[in-house]
């Protein structure tokens, strides 16, 4: 009876070994844990996100209510989505291209025999791993009435400013903290970039009489070419999500200037309680990055 089990089992892990040795069905078996919590925490979200946007009323008043595009309409005829649209463009492009362009810049002058590199690195990189609501209380205790800033500019003899309550130095602020934010994580990429092109070219170039500029130009640029685009997108990712900085220095004042497009759905839904108008805004905001990460996995494939 035992030998008869035995042989049952051992039957059974025989073509369990023969299916898992055809690639798609081993393939399917090792994804199937991962694509389930996929499907759990991302698929259906969104899913049940795009319902909402199709939806009125809130969960703690009138229920729900299928009111078809009328939640997008509104968004097109509302002057508030767009100068939050306005507010989010001036943000994205006010970061993204200091946060290229400045570590870019470190990376190349770290890359070479820079005394004490090492150390410059880890000062550059400490900003990416500071809580952004700590940095965020930082930078309010900076940029206030009477705060550090304000007086250095004072020692000098200039007049003080109101950052944060004036509807045209705000968002500066929230750009200079975002551009601190994320300089380290670029660097990190840019140097990892860089050290991947072949020292030989630059060898090359140098007999050939090529300056500095020439080799970045036509040496470096091309070879960090997919590294630029990764981190150009996730840069991008990482601006339009921004939400502490409002949160915690401006509220997405004075005058709605500093309120981003994330800051816009999180009022709508959690201080107005409209979910289905806020779960439109939502998808905007998903379409907007699905493109971007599209544009990414085209240039990597034509790569």
């Amino acid at each position: 009876m035992n030998s008869h089990k035995y042989k049952s089992s051992r039957s059974f892990f025989n073509r369990l070994a023969m299916l898992l040795d055809r690639e798609d069905i081993a393939a399917g078996v090792f994804l199937f844990p991962a694509l389930s919590l996929l499907g759990i925490f991302l698929i259906f979200p969104i899913i049940y996100l795009g319902y909402l946007s199709f939806t009125g009323g809130s969960f703690t008043r009138s229920g729900v209510q299928w009111v078809g595009i009328n939640n997008y309409l509104r968004l097109l005829l509302s002057p508030d989505f767009w100068q939050v649209i306005g507010n989010t463009l001036y943000f994205t492009i006010g970061t993204v291209i200091p946060s290229i362009v400045i570590p870019l810049g470190l990376a190349v002058l770290l890359n070479q025999n820079v005394p004490f590199a090492g150390i410059f690195r880890t000062i550059y990189f400490i900003p990416s791993i500071v809580s952004l609501v700590a940095a965020g209380l930082g930078f309010r205790w900076l940029f206030q009435a009477d705060g550090a800033i304000n007086a250095l500019l004072s020692s000098f003899g200039f007049d003080k400013i109101a950052w944060l309550s004036d509807s045209i130095w705000a968002m500066p602020v929230i750009i200079i903290l975002s551009i601190w934010k994320q300089i380290g994580f670029n660097l990190v990429v840019f140097l990892a970039g860089l050290q991947a092109i072949p020292s030989n070219r630059y060898e090359a170039a140098e007999l050939d009489g090529a300056n500095s500029w020439q080799q970045f130009r036509h040496i470096t640029l091309p070879g960090m070419q997919s590294t630029l685009i990764l981190t150009a997108i996730t840069t991008t990712i990482f601006t339009l999500k921004s939400f502490e900085q409002v949160y915690i220095i401006t509220g997405g004042g004075p005058l709605n200037s500093t309120n981003l497009l994330v800051y816009y759905i999180y009022d709508r839904a959690f201080a107005q309680f409209d979910f289905g108008y806020a779960a439109a805004a939502a998808m905007v905001l998903l379409a907007f990055t699905s493109g971007l990460v599209y544009l990414q996995l085209r240039t990597w494939t034509q790569d």
